[in-house]
Parts: structure tokens; C-alpha cells; sequence
């Protein structure tokens, strides 16, 4: 139970972050609180201190506590982990500390769990250390704490209240309660601020009656904990092993100690089309007589400019959010929690400022799916957050676009389900996904259409308000239906019109030369226990956009606890745990050790499992790094989870994902690294499990050189590993150094394949470079261009142009070489200079780029039916042929404009070139 809004209470000012500990004086023990208070002198800076109080049993108020010593934090004071002499380590023990100055010394113990290790962490940091610049602590602030008259004081060990070093006077402040106001100056307690102490746990909590509505929106945050490099000489691995324990029991006791309680959410989405808000939203978000507890909100293509699509900045989500927070529900308060964004998909979390302090572990993420599987024009954005004892995650997401992409829609879906990540407060956990939640709600422009190709029939059906016979034609219910995607979730049914497709400004349906069939774009689905719908609609008196916005409400039950049954749960547990054997050695066994991955390619995912069974004793495990290596593993292969923890009689089914990419391929087709390794699987106050890994490569052409691919005139798989090896690992060499090598092609095949195949099928394909393809046929690409069977080649064209986006992304020495990345960037602007740059290139290189200009231009002179403009071509491919030296994965924004004007003057000043012109 936590006990530091008591201590809290005796405090003029500073921070908070109290657990009860026991002092350790030869036979002598009794229970003290320990508080670390911060105060912020005029003078500037900070200064701590730590409080020791008496106090009664449970600390609720100020008037159970009674202030019995100071120890200042100053430059000489340490406090770490100690192991008394001739004592094991029991699994659930207390942790025992020694606290040291230069004229003190006390030991005492901790009992395990969150609160310990926060506090310890928060001590380690408020070290002032031994920086000569900053002035010593001088603690004038300790002495309003200081009684004139002090009462006797109980018996104590008589080191606890004489021991030099402690603060002057070492007078006992208040007495047993009588004094309470002594204690708070002006007889009151100030309100808390948390703002470093990790997240804010709704038994930390102070009454939030009183708060702003800025106050509120500052104590919703984020609930990551910055762990101290002291913090490792604590033994971090010990507190979370131990929390981890107790928070195990408490998830399987939870019944007993919470009850269900149900808050109304409203959720909503709505794409906007790239438009500003030009009306009020509340016939949207404040269509309902109730007030919402909690409000999700979501937006899809909040900004269609390019450049929002390439540089993420957009003055629409200050535009849209403040149209929310104003079309908020008139009869309630609210605070907002979060906000999302990635490019034009955007989400906003609200919940009633009543509610505020019930909100904890608010994590955000994102996940784009456009071209190349990161470009964020589609996708899915996150928020998860635990309300009261209930996890809840809310995923507003843009899913692939036009009739006849169904299933790139169902791989999207099922890319932001395995990708979308949440870290954890404990580092010793593995990030949650979005199935690990209690409640899911899922929103968005979902874009599957309507399968009917008479346009007119489905506007009929709409007008007779057949929606039901409609509904039959629906996409998303087919692809649900045959669990494609979406598998166990929930949707309404569908009683309003399709929200898309509309002329801007009316209700009218779509009439301009495309004709956009009507269809349900925009959806909310959800998934969990005790959700109860009780609208699901749209909203036709918004008309700022080609879509209407949609609304569903819900009842959702939460488990809220009772804290005197959570803290009598919370006593069982510890109980428990004390009682454990401390001879008890953990041991598990492992359903398999060792794993053979055959015909390993490039970016295919090969996964082989294994189960970890454990014994009588809980046991946290780890994948651990062998001597010399900095990772458990070699970058191609993930174990998932990595760690994590078994309580008896219990098991864990572990992953091992291999996935070779751009960062491992070139190693790999060269030899230099193979799929050989040992995975070291440890068990804290265990032995250790060793796991053999094996496999082979398939060469591929995707990583390889450029100057080593124009060397080879077969396939790369046709050729013997050993030919392979010599040519990666051949010296680039500016020009022809008279080897004995065979003269090599003008450009590699397998790019010439590549750029003829969209020269002859897709010279005039809308959203070229910008559609994503699929990956199934990303698969069929690298095998054709890898066994020369070009003739095979059949894939969408969109499938085909990322396959080229991710051969240039794959090259571990770009288009325009590393060395001459400088020069480029400099000249960004002055054709003249940047045509001489491009002459210094090997002639491979030189001839690629040319080439690739060539064909970029083609593209462009048929800009009317595809809708390519030049800035769009530059900003793909400038990242591309342009790559930072140092290794970094993205361009810093400035130089992510100047690699993108060094393109753009060669394709807006076109040579007269030839794609015919280079052989392959």
C-alpha cells in the first residue's frame, strides 16, 4: 500500500516517493517510512534529502506519521545494495541497503515491489556527484523543518536519533499527531508534483477536485521510468524479477479484488480529404444527451500536400485539434490524454478530467504501410493506456485504397497487428502488441468497398434503404467471414447510407469523371468482454469532406479495484512469497534446442518455435550475449519474447524469427557471414540452456553490389557460391583497371528487367512509386530476377515498382557512392557542379544513374495519366541514390531537401537519353 500521500501531507514543498523500510541496528528492528524530498532553492538547482519517519501501521494522513530524522543527499552520501554476511538470497526476500555519509552509516531493508524500485532509482538519481562546477548543496531549506520544542521521544536504538552526520538540531518534528499542522505550512498540504517520478498510479494520487484542466492534462502522460546508470549498482533485474512475481499472482487473483464498472466511450473517425475544419464538429462528438467518459478520435488524410506525405510537418493537426477539443460534450471537462500522428492519419485521446488520475501506462506508436512497407500515407496509428485495472488499445488506421486492392487492405491490417509495438514500464518485458489488451477498438478508413460493379444498382439499394441486401456485397465482410482479416471482432450493423463517395460540400454522390461507387470506407469494429454498442452511425450534416464522419458509442465495463480487497490480495501474496524455499534452484525444460532454417531469401520470414516448460519455482529467463558480443543474437535472427517470466508448473512458447534484410544480405551472399549461431538461454539463480541454430542462403541479387552485379551475366543462383564470394567481395574501382575479369554490363540485368518491365506495362499507372504491391509477389519478383526466369515474371505494376524501390534501398553501396555523398549535397542546386560530381562515379554507377534519370523522365512526360509530378519522383528516389555515410537510416531533414533537390534538377533538365542505350 502506498503510504507517501501521508508523508506528503508534513511537507512545505518538494517531491514524493516514499516505501516503509525496517532499520537494521545489531538485534534491534523498527518500521520506519523513508521519503525523498526535493526542494528548488532561490538560488537555482536542485537539493534532496531523505525523511525518516515513525508511523503507525498503515499510514493514511499526516497524522500517522512523525518526522524522526533527515539525512541529507549531499556530495558524500551513497546507498546501495548489500548482501548480509552468511545470508542466500530467497526469492521474494526484502532487499537490504546501506545508506553511507562521511559521518553515517545505516543499514536497513526494503520490502520488493514497483514503489522499491522506483524509490531507489529516484535516490540514485538525485546524487549531486562530484561535478566542480555545481556548488555544494547548502540545505537552508531543511531547517523549516525543525521544531523549537520537541516532545520526548519514544525509545529508540540510540544510533537512530545520535548518530553525527544527520541533520543539525535531529529534533523529532510533531508528536504522534497532536502537532500535525506543525508539520505544513499554513497548515495544509501542497498538491504533488510527479512530474519525474515515472507514471502516475491512481493510488498516488491526490483528490483532483480542485485541478485545472491544464493541471489534469499534465499528470496524463506517458508512463516510461528513465532508469539512472546508478540504478544497475541496485540490482534492477532483482526488483523486477520480484515485481513481476506479485504483479503474476495479482492478475490471476484479480477477481477478488476489483469489480466492474462501465464508462461510456465514444469513438469516432472521419477522413477529411486533406480539407481544414470550416464547420463545428459537435453534431458529430456531441450528438448524445450523455456526456462521454472517454472520447477516441480519429482522422484519416488530415494532409494531402507532398509535403506533409515526405516531411511530416502539416499546420492541419493544430487546425483539427482544436476543432475537437471545441465540439467537445458541453456538460463535461475534459483532458487530453494523447495525440498521434503519422502523416495524415491521426488519433486524439480524451477522458474526463474526474477520470484523469485512473489513467496510467499511455503508450503511442505508429506503423506505416505504404511503398515499401514504412511511407506513412497509409497505415495505422495506436494508443494504449491502462483505465483503472482494464488495458485498453484504440487503432485508428488507413488501409490501401480502390475496389480491386482487397487483399493488399488484408495485408496492411495484418502488418500493423505484427508490427505495432508497445514497450513496457518494466524493461524485462517483451513490448505488448494489440492483442495483448483487455479491450480493443479498432477505427478508420478501412477502405473496402462495395464488390457490385453497377454503380447505379447500389445507389438504388441505398435510396430503398436496403442496407442489409447492400451489406451482402460488402468487402470487409466477406474478408471477416473468411477470417482474412479481423478475426474475432465485432461490428454493429450497418443502418445509415455508405459514408463515401460524396461531392465536396453536399450529399450528393460522387460526379466527376470517376464515378466512385458508394461503399462503407469507414468503419469501427471492436474486440473484448463486457462491450455493449449502443450507437453506430453516420453524421450527414458534416459536408466538409468526400466522406460523412462516424460515430459509435459504447458501454464498456472496466474493473476497478477495491483497495481494501486489493490490499488484503496484495498481504496474502507476500505472505506467500515469504514463505518460499530458499534451497529452490530454478530449472525448466525446453521442447527443443536445435533449429535448422533451410533456404533462407531475402526478406521472407522463416519462424521455428520451441516451448519453455518450468518447474517448482518461479524463474525469470533471458537470451543473454556471449562473451565479446554486444547482442544475443546475430541480426538476422529475434527470439520473441527475448525474456520474460514463469511462475511453477506454468510455459511459454518462444519464436525464433529469421529475417534477412538490406542490413544482413550483403555478408551473407558474400560469405562473411553465414546462418550459424548459439543462442545462450539464461535463468536468473539458474543455469544457463545453449540453443544451436543452423541454416543456408539463398544468394540474392537484392543486397548484392552494383559493380559485382554487372560482373555477373548469369544468375546470381546459377552461378558456384565460391564466384559469388569473389565478385561481393571485389574493390569497386573508379575506372577499368585492366583486370582479367571479363568486361562487365553496362548496368546489372536484373535492374534492366526491373525498369523495362514498368517502361513497357506502366509508363501511364496512377500512383505509381506511391501504391504499395503485395508481398507475396514481391516473393515471385526476387526469385525470377534470382533464377533468370524473366519470362515467369507477372505481377501487379505496383508490386514491380516497389520491388525496384527496395533492389536500390538493398545496395550496400548506393547509386551515387558514399564518397561523393558530400559533394552532392553541396552542389544541390548548381546543375553544372552536379553533373561534374556524377562524372566521378565508377562507370556502373554513373551508367545506373543515367539511367535511372531516363526513366524518371519518360515517367514524367505521361504526368497526366499517372500523376507524377517531379517533386513526388525526387523525394522517393533522392533518399534512395543518396545515402548518408554514417550509417544513419534517415536522412536529417536538411539534408533529406537537398538530396532531394540534387534529383529533382537532373529530372526538370533532361539530357537527351536513351533507355536503349545500355546493355544488360
Amino acid at each position: 500500500m502506498d503510504q507517501s500521500v501521508a508523508i506528503q501531507e508534513t511537507l512545505a514543498d518538494g517531491d514524493y516517493c516514499a516505501v516503509q523500510g525496517v532499520l537494521c541496528e545489531g538485534d534491534s528492528r523498527q518500521s520506519r517510512l523513508l521519503g525523498l524530498v526535493r526542494c528548488c532553492p532561490e538560488r537555482g538547482g536542485q537539493e534532496h534529502a531523505l525523511f525518516l519517519y515513525t508511523h503507525r501501521r498503515m499510514a493514511i494522513t499526516g497524522d500517522d506519521v512523525s518526522l524522526d530524522q533527515i539525512v541529507p543527499v549531499s556530495r558524500d552520501f551513497t546507498l546501495e545494495e548489500v548482501s548480509p554476511d552468511g545470508e542466500l538470497y530467497i526469492l521474494g526476500s526484502d532487499v537490504t541497503v546501506q545508506l553511507d555519509t562521511a559521518e553515517l552509516s545505516l543499514l536497513f531493508q526494503l520490502p520488493f515491489g514497483s514503489h522499491t524500485r522506483t524509490f531507489l532509482q529516484e535516490v540514485a538519481r538525485a546524487c549531486p556527484g562530484f561535478v566542480p562546477a555545481i556548488p555544494d548543496p547548502e540545505f537552508l531549506w531543511l531547517s523549516r523543518y525543525r521544531c523549537t520544542e520537541p516532545e520526548p521521544e519514544p525509545p529508540t536504538p540510540r544510533s537512530w536519533n545520535s548518530a553525527p552526520g544527520t541533520w543539525p538540531g535531529r529534533a523529532r518534528i510533531g508528536g504522534g499527531g497532536s502537532s500535525s499542522d506543525e508539520l505544513r505550512p499554513n497548515g495544509k498540504g501542497l498538491p504533488v508534483d510527479q512530474s519525474s517520478w515515472g507514471q502516475n498510479k491512481p493510488e498516488n494520487s491526490l483528490s483532483r477536485q480542485n485541478k485545472s484542466k491544464s493541471e489534469i492534462s499534465n499528470m496524463v502522460r506517458s508512463s516510461t521510468i528513465t532508469v539512472s546508470d546508478k540504478a544497475h549498482i541496485l540490482s534492477m533485474q532483482k526488483f523486477g524479477l520480484r515485481d513481476t512475481i506479485v504483479k503474476s499472482h495479482l492478475i490471476q487473483k484479480e477477481e477478488d479484488y476489483t469489480y466492474i464498472q462501465n464508462f461510456r466511450f465514444f469513438v469516432g473517425t472521419y477522413n477529411v480529404n486533406g480539407q481544414s475544419p470550416k464547420e463545428c464538429l459537435r453534431p458529430w462528438l456531441s450528438h448524445d444527451t450523455q456526456a462521454p467518459d472517454v472520447y477516441c478520435v480519429g482522422f484519416q488524410e488530415l494532409d494531402l500536400s507532398k509535403e506533409a506525405f515526405f516531411f511530416h510537418d502539416t499546420p492541419k493537426e493544430e487546425e483539427w485539434f482544436k476543432a475537437v477539443s471545441e465540439g467537445l460534450h458541453p456538460d463535461a471537462k475534459y483532458a487530453k490524454v494523447k495525440l498521434i500522428r503519422l502523416v495524415g492519419i491521426m488519433l486524439l485521446l480524451y477522458v474526463k478530467q474526474e477520470h484523469a488520475a485512473y489513467i496510467s501506462e499511455v503508450e503511442a506508436e505508429t506503423v506505416g504501410t505504404g511503398i515499401m512497407g514504412r511511407m506513412g500515407n497509409k497505415g495505422g496509428v495506436a494508443i494504449r493506456f491502462r483505465f483503472h485495472n482494464t488495458s485498453i488499445c484504440v487503432v485508428n488506421s488507413h488501409l490501401a485504397a480502390h475496389t480491386e486492392e482487397y487483399e493488399r487492405r488484408n495485408q496492411d491490417y495484418k502488418d500493423i497487428c505484427s508490427r505495432m509495438q508497445f514497450c513496457q514500464v518494466d524493461p524485462s518485458l517483451p513490448p505488448l502488441t494489440i492483442s495483448k489488451h483487455d479491450v480493443i477498438l479498432w477505427l478508420g478508413d478501412l477502405n473496402y468497398r462495395i464488390e457490385d460493379p453497377d454503380v447505379e444498382k447500389v445507389k438504388k439499394l441505398i435510396e430503398e434503404k436496403a442496407f442489409q441486401t447492400l451489406y451482402a456485397y460488402d468487402q470487409l465482410r466477406a474478408q471477416v467471414a473468411a477470417k482474412a482479416v479481423f478475426e474475432g471482432f465485432s461490428e454493429g450493423e450497418l443502418t445509415f447510407q455508405p459514408t463515401y463517395k460524396y461531392d465536396t460540400g453536399s450529399d450528393d454522390w460522387d460526379t466527376s469523371e470517376k464515378c466512385r461507387a458508394p461503399a462503407w470506407c469507414d468503419r469501427v469494429l471492436w474486440k473484448g468482454k463486457n462491450i455493449t454498442q449502443l450507437s453506430y452511425q453516420s453524421h450527414m450534416a458534416l459536408k466538409t469532406s468526400d466522406h460523412k464522419p462516424v460515430s459509435s458509442v459504447f458501454d464498456i465495463g472496466v474493473r476497478v479495484i477495491n483497495e481494501e480487497l486489493y490490499r488484503k490480495t496484495l498481504e496474502e501474496i507476500v505472505r506467500s512469497l515469504d514463505k518460499m524455499e530458499n534451497a529452490n534452484i530454478p530449472s525448466v525444460s525446453l521442447s527443443k534446442r536445435e533449429f535448422c532454417f533451410q533456404n533462407v531469401k531475402y526478406m521472407h520470414l522463416q519462424v521455428e518455435s520451441f516451448t519453455i516448460r518450468n518447474g517448482q519455482v518461479p524463474c525469470q529467463f533471458e537470451f543473454i550475449s556471449k562473451p565479446n558480443e554486444e547482442s544475443y543474437c546475430k541480426q538476422w535472427l529475434r527470439a520473441s519474447p527475448s525474456r520474460g517470466f514463469l511462475l511453477p508448473d506454468s510455459s511459454v512458447e518462444i519464436e525464433l524469427e529469421l529475417f534477412v534484410n538490406k542490413t544482413t544480405a550483403t555478408k551473407l551472399n558474400s560469405g562473411e557471414d553465414k546462418i550459424e549461431d548459439i543462442l545462450v538461454l539464461h535463468l536468473d539463480r539458474g543455469k544457463d540452456y545453449f540453443l544451436s541454430v543452423s541454416g543456408n542462403y539463398m544468394p540474392s541479387c537484392f543486397g548484392s553490389p552494383i559493380h559485382t552485379l554487372c560482373y555477373m551475366k548469369e544468375p546470381i543462383l546459377d552461378l558456384p557460391l565460391e564466384t559469388i564470394r569473389e565478385l561481393t567481395l571485389m574493390q569497386l574501382q573508379t575506372e577499368d583497371n585492366g583486370s582479367q575479369l571479363e568486361k562487365p554490363m553496362d548496368i546489372p540485368k536484373e535492374l534492366w528487367i526491373l525498369v523495362d518491365y514498368l517502361y513497357r506495362n506502366a509508363i501511364q499507372q496512377e500512383d505509381l512509386f506511391q501504391q504499395p504491391g503485395l508481398r507475396s509477389e514481391f516473393d515471385h519478383i526476387r526469385d525470377c530476377l534470382d533464377t533468370g526466369t524473366i519470362d515467369n515474371l507477372s505481377a501487379s505494376n505496383h508490386s514491380v515498382a516497389e520491388a525496384l524501390l527496395l533492389f536500390l534501398e538493398s545496395l550496400p553501396e548506393p547509386v551515387i557512392c558514399f564518397s561523393a555523398y558530400r559533394n552532392c549535397l553541396e552542389c544541390s542546386g548548381n546543375l553544372t557542379a552536379s553533373k561534374q560530381v556524377i562524372t566521378t562515379l565508377p562507370a556502373c554507377h554513373r551508367n545506373v544513374f543515367t539511367y535511372l534519370m531516363a526513366f524518371l523522365q519518360e515517367l514524367l512526360k505521361n504526368s497526366a495519366k499517372n500523376h507524377l509530378d517531379d517533386n513526388i519522383l525526387a523525394s522517393i528516389f533522392g533518399s534512395l541514390l543518396l545515402r548518408n555515410p554514417a550509417g544513419h537510416q534517415k536522412l536529417e531533414m536538411a539534408e533529406k531537401k537537398k538530396a532531394q533537390e540534387f534529383v529533382h534538377q537532373f529530372l526538370t533538365h533532361p539530357e537527351p537519353l536513351s533507355l536503349l542505350s545500355y546493355s544488360a
